[in-house]
């Protein structure tokens, strides 16, 4: 997965939200699909104001039932491999305490510590050497391409490799080691399962695509195949592609999760350090610019999800109201015909009275 160790250096209190009081997500709803680290998330969101939908896409299979892991395990400390490659922090930490639940922990470090162990990136590296371990190399980009270029370029032919899986994507990483002559085993450290409560995932598949949130966030790959999945049970995944195409914003914390979702045409925004704080902070970038602003009467209004801001003074809004405000903000100076704006709303049949009241 995109590593999302830490949150980064965000304090969500840009210029406008010292002056006004507020975060700058303030009247913006954010979806969120994680379901680890999604307290923290959702956290980091609320402090900049945002108003936030937890939809869970995903639950983890604890690691020590895991009987697959169980099996390369002993399959690694039976027959050391020549090269490990470690992808993620958490998954490394857990495949440890799993091994010491089994009664392998000392014999898999020991094993480890005899091969070539490769760390994709600053994270992994502190769990490994946590574990008493050193690595041989890790990338500075972060990048299990250039993991693999480094591997295909020392020559894999003949060498048993130990790669660390974790239920993300990793696009022709496993199949070109194959194909250079290696012998690749997975060590799947832990496995994503649908959540058991489908009910907050399909809430939020029902506000994406009523424009009821103003993003939505995936840091994984399997929350994003988990939702489109979704989508498409409910008959709904070209509404929900269409919402992401123009009114919600599909964040990704980096371009492996956003893997999905460009699969179906989707283009996503992304941080350019795949953390958590970087994600938050351009999202306090991003929804903000997209809000449309307009001079009225001699005052500065700016039309966000669930409410304006009137001269950067926050005030909430209907959601009635707010259906209406973006009718009019279409064509601003234009008179709207009643009909349009009964259009607009939400629910109200076709009494023209509506738009009145």
């Amino acid at each position: 997965m995109d590593d999302v160790g830490d949150v980064g250096d965000v304090d969500g209190k840009g210029e406008d939200g010292r002056r006004a009081g507020h975060g700058p997500l303030a009247g913006f709803t954010v979806g969120v699909t994680a379901a680890r680290r999604a307290d923290e998330l959702g956290a980091l969101l609320q402090r900049r104001g945002a108003d936030v939908l937890h939809a869970p896409a995903l639950r983890i299979v604890p690691l020590a039932d895991d009987s697959e892991l169980m099996a390369a395990t002993k399959d690694i400390v039976g027959r050391a491999p020549d090269v490990v490659v470690a992808t993620t922090a958490i998954g490394f930490r857990g495949w440890i305490e799993a091994a010491d639940g089994w009664g392998l922990g000392d014999a898999l470090l020991e094993r480890l510590g005899t091969v070539e162990l490769l760390a994709r990136g600053p994270k992994v590296k502190g769990a490994v050497r946590a574990a008493g371990l050193t690595e041989r190399w890790s990338p500075a980009s972060e990048s299990m391409a250039e993991v693999l270029d480094r591997l295909l370029e020392e020559g894999v032919s003949g060498r048993r490799i130990a790669v660390q899986l974790h239920g993300e994507p990793l696009p022709g990483f496993v199949e070109a080691l194959r194909e250079g002559g290696a012998e690749v085993l997975g060590v799947p450290v832990y496995r994503w399962l649908p959540p058991e409560d489908l009910g907050p995932v399909d809430r939020l598949l029902d506000a994406a695509v009523s424009r009821g949130v103003d993003a939505v966030t995936f840091t994984s790959a399997p929350a994003a195949v988990s939702l489109l999945g979704r989508a498409g049970e409910r008959g709904m995944l070209p509404e929900l592609l269409a919402a992401f195409g123009h009114d919600v914003l599909p964040a990704c914390v980096g371009p492996v999760t956003a893997v999905p979702l460009q699969a179906h045409g989707v283009d996503t925004v992304q941080p350019e350090r795949f953390r958590l704080g970087p994600l938050v902070q351009l999202l306090c970038q991003e929804l903000p610019a997209r809000a449309r602003a307009l001079p009225v009467a001699g005052h500065r209004l700016e039309i966000r999800g669930h409410a304006v801001l009137v001269d950067a003074e926050l005030r909430a809004v209907p959601p009635a109201g707010m259906s209406l405000l973006r009718a009019l903000a279409r064509r601003p100076g234009w008179v709207v015909p009643r009909a349009e704006l009964l259009r607009a709303l939400p629910g109200t049949g076709r009494d023209e009275h509506a738009v009145e009241t």
